[in-house]
């Protein structure tokens, strides 16, 4: 048994209450894509169907699919060295025409840019 437990509990306030994704943590280990903190702020991915999103998240290693909804997708991602957890939603919205992102980690405070690093992974994979 690990001396740490590294993955931390799974979020409660996850998912998509009125057209918006949960707000960014206080701590700088997040991206979201409906923040206005330009230090959270990153760009909606283009829009795409849950399959076709969901085949690039299962490619990718050390991913788990927690939910999938008709215009909802739940990841956890668990980092390679330390075996942290972060949690990851994608919301289509059609109104907009794109996907809105969140990524956030579950401990610690700084994620060293990871968060941001995995969602252009991702937008390169969708191209």
């Amino acid at each position: 048994m690990p001396l740490f437990n590294l993955t931390g509990k799974r979020p409660t306030n996850l998912g998509v209450k009125n057209g918006k994704l949960a707000p960014t943590p206080t701590t700088p280990n997040c991206v979201h894509s409906q923040s206005d903190n330009p230090q959270y702020k990153i760009a909606p991915l283009p829009m795409v169907s849950i399959s076709e999103l969901k085949k690039v998240i299962e490619s990718m290693e050390r991913t788990t699919i927690i939910e999938q909804k008709e215009d909802y997708l739940y990841a956890e991602f668990q980092t390679k060295l330390m075996g942290y957890v972060d949690d990851v939603e994608f919301y289509l919205d059609n109104k907009e025409n794109v996907i809105h992102v969140r990524s956030a980690s579950r401990l610690g405070k700084s994620d060293l840019g990871l968060n941001r690093q995995r969602i252009e992974e991702i937008r390169a994979k969708l191209k």
